[in-house]
């Protein structure tokens, strides 16, 4: 630890309780979500049937003590900002609050450029505050997180960057920005590596890295800083995780923070260190099918740490036998408020608010948006669709790719047809 370094851990140790604000960058177009995000930013893309992606972010940073949040949006983020306006209400009474602000020019005509612009552009807002302490994160990962505990561990070290970092696989290596560790000092960051196809295991579990989750605690006077100085570079991308982190990685200011030495209330040993980038259909379709087994690999029912989002003012899910008097079938799946299940066969699924399956209906290993309709007899296996879709009596979903793409339905390389938000099937 420098001399600097020692001097500022000394001082903030006789500080008052430190003054933190929070951004969420929320500003991401999600080309790999496409065509889930067609009509909508990533964040708010629809999620285990009652929650936006956004949510998880934010319930992280409102259950850890964070009161006074920003969300920075760009692209086509009107049902986003609405979500936030309408969904996260804070008391006006202790100055707290989550506030949408879209992108203003206010540095010239120009959206942002990366993330690091979009801090760059809203630097207004820290200096209205003047907080102490700044929370960066992402907001379209799918996790749970103390961040008042990342907060203290961030002043213990007297870094002026402290990076969140969650073990993975060594063989996954080259899908992240890779963390690796002082020799001296476990803690400290001695390289920030995007993507490596080297990578070289940690020193006390040599078959893990560790992989940036993409939150961040910042020095306030040294994030501003770093923002103005790349702000100037012509050669940067202007990105949190490319630019500005290396930056303090470089000048030895930037520490490490494991997940695993943080202790989320309610969590088990099964979902406590959950974490997922659902930047990919893929994986979008697999954090869903993480949900719903008995023993969830990520637990939505954790009532001491819980995921916050609208109260739908819908009646409860129901449950019938169709004209005829023929029962249904539900396993393994989640049914938002609103959906109505006459006499048909629902597996492994995910149905937002208001979906109707009628009679002989079979929804197999599928994620359903608001008011979708499965007509009598029809089939929907391993697919995705958005809000609306329409599915005639008898048609079929995800049974027959080439016929999906035929019609014009996005198919992945692993099988998952997407139907776009409105379509009527046939």
């Amino acid at each position: 630890m420098t001399l600097v370094q020692s001097t500022r851990l000394a001082y903030c140790k006789k500080m008052a309780p430190k003054k933190i604000f929070a951004i969420v960058l929320a500003g991401g177009e999600g080309k790999r979500l496409m065509p889930l995000t067609a009509d909508r930013a990533k964040p708010a893309v629809p999620f285990a049937g009652n929650y936006r992606l956004i949510d998880f972010a934010l319930s992280n940073l409102i259950n850890s003590g964070l009161l006074q949040i920003v969300v920075l949006t760009q692209y086509k983020s009107h049902s986003l900002d609405r979500h936030v306006s309408q969904t996260w209400r804070l008391s006006s009474l202790t100055n707290s609050y989550v506030a949408s602000v879209p992108a203003q020019q206010r540095l010239g005509k120009r959206w942002f450029a990366g993330s690091a612009d979009a801090i760059l552009q809203s630097l207004n807002l820290l200096r209205d505050e003047k907080p102490d302490i700044v929370v960066v994160v992402g907001a379209d990962h799918v996790y749970r997180m103390d961040f008042s505990q990342m907060i203290d561990a961030h002043i213990e070290s007297g870094a002026a960057a402290t990076v969140a970092a969650i073990r993975q696989p060594i063989a996954l290596a080259n899908q992240f920005g890779v963390i690796e560790l002082s020799p001296d000092d476990p803690t400290r960051i001695a390289a920030f590596r995007e993507k490596p196809s080297d990578a070289v295991g940690l020193a006390s579990s040599p078959g893990e890295i560790l992989a940036s989750m993409g939150n961040y605690v910042f020095d306030a006077d040294q994030l501003i800083d770093a923002v103005l100085r790349d702000g100037e570079r012509a050669d940067s991308h202007h990105d949190m995780g490319g630019d500005i982190v290396p930056d303090f990685v470089s000048r030895g200011d930037a520490a490490a923070y494991d997940l695993i030495r943080n202790d989320v209330p309610g969590a088990t040993d099964r979902d406590r260190y959950y974490w997922r980038d659902v930047g990919t259909i893929e994986s979008f379709f697999d954090a869903h099918q993480d949900l719903i087994s008995a023993l969830p690999v990520f637990n939505l029912y954790n009532q001491e740490w819980p995921i916050f989002s609208e109260q739908l003012n819908s009646p409860p899910a129901k449950f019938v036998r169709d004209a005829s008097g023929n029962n249904g079938t539900t396993i393994d799946s989640i049914v938002a408020l609103g959906c109505l299940l006459s006499g048909a066969y629902i597996e492994r699924s995910v149905l937002g608010p208001w979906a109707t399956i009628e009679s002989g209906a079979r929804v197999i290993d599928s994620i359903l948006f608001d008011r979708v309709r499965i007509g009598p007899g029809a089939t929907v296996h391993r697919a995705i669709l958005d809000k609306e879709v329409i599915v005639e009596p008898g048609a079929t979903v995800g049974v027959d790719p080439d016929s999906d793409r035929a019609r014009g339905f996005t198919v992945t390389d692993s099988g998952i047809t997407v139907v776009g938000k409105g379509v009527h099937v046939i």
